[in-house]
Formats: structure tokens, C-alpha cells, sequence
């Protein structure tokens, strides 16, 4: 077989990311410069600082990432970059940069949706794994339950109608006094928490059974710790993370199930930031075997943003004869599917 060498590159928040990715499954390199130290003094990403620090990084991040698959761009079959969703200045960083690449080394570009990206770490991992599938998408900016019919072929059965999982972890985290990035240190006073402890609510979707709604149970938390320092009661930080972070999972779970009884797939997997959670891949993985189902999810390096998984989704886009043309531009609120 022919080898497709693609250069994924990602900027769409605050990791400057580049790969080398051989026929959609094979990675050569994988370099993601990250913000998070920045970021945690302001407790989230401030827009304009992270665009400034992709401009400061991401020529430096390429040359790594080409260095680390022993290759040049001459080397390369195609340019894939996220352009969106995402932050529109650091999305214009990547999309600016691979343009340049493509035109000045005439090299097919391929623009990929980043969501499309963080399905397709999947295939990086887990050789056997192919189309139809569905996949639960969660991240600090998404929410999506997808049934995947095809490479680059998907239906939204449900998406978040407000928070995202992950901007409830971070908002929570805050809330408790964690601080960022929200996800990781729930996760970690969790451990120490009794998941039983305080009982939040689950909230279901009216008229729509695979959608999410993760803002009423931020609020619950909220009250509950106004509640409490009322009463002059202290307030149990690990009981509180392990109570909120069951109570997400609870959900992500239930409608997960429901579509795999209802669309009787042939896998199931997970992807996105939140996708690193031990505590949602055992609940998944558990859950998944019970049903007889096989079970997927990359490892928790291509679950945060990363390159490998948008030069993945590109060598995918690139095969089925999919290029984008130098009016390329950034789209924060690109949806699933649309091109």
C-alpha cells in the first residue's frame, strides 16, 4: 500500500499542535505545545493571548513535528488543518500557516472540523476499528452523540443545548475553589470524595431523548455551596467533585446506552478532553460490556487537542477527493457535516 503522508496542524484554543500522520492510522510525530501554565493565571483562556502565543509557536511546532517523522514538507501529501470550531483568532493562526505551506510548496490543502478530528484519534490507536460506529464526543466545548456511517459521514443524534460537559467541569472546578484546567482536578479530588454524598440532579432534554443539559446541575452545585456556607457548614471539596463529576457520568452513560439499544451498533467509543477521565471510561467500558459491545477511546494524550487526530481526519477527507481552496477561512461555529 501507498504511503499518504499528511502534516496535521491544530490551533483551535490553546495548544499549538503539529503531526505526521501515514494513511490515516500510522503516527510519525505528534508535538503539542501547550498554554495551560499561561491560561491558569487568568482561570480560563483568554482569546487574545493564546492567538499571540500560536503566532510565537507554531513554526517552531512544525519544524518538531517533521524533525521527530524524519521528513521534510516536500514529503508531504497534504496540509490538514482545523478551521473550526473553535477560537476564531487561534483558528486563523493554523488555517493562516497551512495556507502558506500549501501555496508555497504546492501541497493540496484539506481544512477538517475539529470535532471530526477528535473521532478520528480513535483510528490511530485502534486498527480494527472502522465506520459505522457511535461515538460520544466530549470536550470543554462540545457535547455530541454522533453515529458515524461513514469516514467524513456523520448524523447528530444529540448535542449539549447549553454547557458543555467539560465547561461544567471547569466552572464547577472554579466554583470549589480547584481552580484550571477544571477537568484533570476534579477528576483528582474526586478520588478522594464519596461519589454518594450529595445527590445532584440529572437533567433530561424535553422532546429530545439523546441531548444533553449540564447548566442546571453547575447551578445545583452552586447552590448547594451557597447553601451550605449560609448554614455556616463547611463544605466537603471531594465529596462535592465526586458527587458532580457521578452525575455527569450518570448521563453521559444513560444516553449513550439508549442509542446503543436503539441503533444496535457495531462499536461504541468516546473521544474529546473529558474522554480522559478514568472515571467515564470505566462507567463507559462497563456499561459497553454488559450490552456486548466492543469499546474505543484514544489514550488520554489524543483525547486533549492534538494534530495526530486532525491529520487522521485529514488523510480521510483527502482520500475521498476533498480539498479546500485558498478562500479557506476560520469558522467558530462550524457545525458537523457542513463543508
Amino acid at each position: 500500500m501507498e504511503e499518504v503522508k499528511i502534516l496535521g496542524i491544530e490551533s483551535s484554543c490553546d495548544e499549538t499542535a503539529a503531526a505526521v500522520v501515514v494513511n490515516g492510522r500510522e503516527l510519525r510525530s505528534n508535538v503539542i505545545s501547550t498554554q495551560i501554565p499561561l491560561h491558569t493565571l487568568y482561570g480560563g483562556v483568554v482569546p487574545e493571548i493564546a492567538s499571540r502565543k500560536h503566532i510565537e509557536r507554531i513554526n517552531q511546532v512544525i519544524e518538531e513535528a517533521l524533525k521527530e517523522a524524519n521528513a521534510t514538507l516536500d514529503d508531504m501529501d497534504a496540509i490538514a488543518v482545523t478551521y473550526g470550531p473553535g477560537l476564531v483568532g487561534p483558528l486563523l493562526v493554523g488555517v493562516a500557516e497551512a495556507k502558506a505551506i500549501a501555496f508555497a510548496r504546492n501541497i493540496p490543502l484539506v481544512g477538517v472540523h475539529h470535532i471530526e478530528g477528535h473521532i478520528s484519534a480513535n483510528y490511530i490507536e485502534n486498527k480494527d476499528l472502522k465506520p459505522p460506529f457511535l461515538c460520544l464526543v466530549v470536550s470543554g466545548g462540545h457535547t455530541h452523540l454522533v453515529r458515524v456511517k461513514e469516514y467524513g459521514e456523520y448524523e447528530i443524534l444529540g448535542r449539549t443545548v447549553d454547557d458543555a460537559a467539560g465547561e461544567a467541569f471547569d466552572k464547577v472546578a472554579r466554583a470549589i475553589g480547584l481552580g484550571y484546567p477544571g477537568g484533570p482536578k476534579i477528576e483528582k479530588a474526586a478520588l478522594e470524595g464519596n461519589p454518594n454524598a450529595i445527590a445532584f440532579p440529572r437533567a433530561k432534554v424535553n422532546g429530545s431523548e439523546y441531548d444533553f443539559s449540564f447548566s442546571g446541575l453547575k447551578s445545583a452545585v452552586l447552590n448547594y455551596i451557597n447553601g451550605e456556607q449560609m448554614k455556616g457548614n463547611e463544605v466537603n471539596p471531594n465529596d462535592l467533585a465526586a458527587s458532580f463529576q457521578k452525575a455527569v457520568v450518570d448521563v453521559l452513560v444513560d444516553h449513550a446506552m439508549h442509542a446503543v439499544d436503539e441503533y444496535k451498533p457495531s462499536a461504541f467509543a468516546i473521544a474529546g478532553g473529558v474522554a480522559s477521565n478514568g472515571t467515564l471510561r470505566e462507567a463507559m467500558r462497563s456499561a459497553c460490556e454488559k450490552k456486548k459491545i466492543p469499546f474505543y477511546h484514544p489514550s488520554p494524550t489524543l483525547c486533549t487537542d492534538n494534530a495526530a487526530m486532525i491529520g487522521a481526519a485529514g488523510y480521510y477527507e483527502f482520500i475521498a477527493g476533498n480539498r479546500s481552496g485558498w478562500d479557506l477561512n476560520a469558522v467558530p461555529n462550524l457545525k458537523l457535516g457542513e463543508r
